[in-house]
């Protein structure tokens, strides 16, 4: 059970501090620690599902407004990479949610605290507190607060999610669909454990070379190498 310091210090990371504390102890009990508490209060499964929706609202919003010229499909696509399970479960972690957690012994036990699923459910939930406890701005601010900044955000995710998509994003604009193109340089080791190294071009410019025990996994490095020259290039000199 979380102590009254954790709690404060809990606020002060979310960088909300709730005029009504029992809306954060409800978005942090988890349904098994009624188990051996019935008498505790309510679950977070309610604020979770409100909160999923002033989730979704707070980055539509915001993707909207910083990405004037994307169209509908561009803009799920996005929001859809911010609200992944994996990318909130993660943002929790950082946000130290899981010390705070309210859980049975037994899910405490067998790892619930590190439980991908809980952790998201818990930020979904802490959100809908949040906005029954002041109003939709505030809790749009302080969960932007959570991303910083939204696009920087965005090309990290969508690089290392699919870095072979991304390098074709970028060079399509200026260069056409056909200017990216993979090499298998070589191609070492027995059939079981073949090593290969694989060249990504942008039209004859080479921009990076990628190993991998298959040719997929190589191209992915080959444009993980890539999009990190092209980065650089893009980032404006320091003085």
């Amino acid at each position: 059970m979380s102590t009254a310091h954790q709690l404060v210090a809990l606020q002060e990371r979310l960088g909300h501090t709730f005029r009504n504390p029992a809306l954060l102890t409800e978005a942090l009990t988890h349904a098994s620690y009624l188990q051996d508490d019935p008498d505790s209060g309510a679950h977070n499964q309610r604020l979770e599902f409100l909160g999923d929706s002033v989730l979704h609202l707070t980055l539509t919003d915001a993707l909207y407004r910083e990405l004037p010229g994307e169209r509908e499909g561009g803009l799920s696509r996005r929001r859809a990479a911010l609200v992944r399970g994996g990318f909130l479960s993660d943002l929790a972690r950082d946000l130290g949610l899981a010390d705070c957690l309210r859980l049975s012994i037994s899910e405490d036990g067998a790892g619930g605290r590190a439980r991908a699923s809980i952790l998201e459910d818990a930020l979904e939930a802490i959100i809908g507190a949040i906005y029954l406890d002041s109003d939709v701005a505030t809790a749009q601010r302080v969960v932007l607060a959570w991303y910083g900044p939204l696009l920087p955000r965005l090309a990290a995710l969508e690089d290392a999610e699919n870095p072979k998509g991304r390098l074709q994003e970028l060079a399509q604009p200026a260069h056409g669909n056909g200017a990216i193109r993979y090499e298998t340089v070589d191609a070492t080791g027995p059939r079981h454990a073949r090593q290969f190294e694989v060249a990504v071009f942008l039209q004859d410019r080479k921009l990076g070379v990628g190993r991998g025990s298959s040719k997929k996994s190589a191209e992915e490095a080959a444009a993980h190498a890539a999009l990190e020259v092209l980065r650089k290039e893009a980032a404006p000199e320091t003085r």
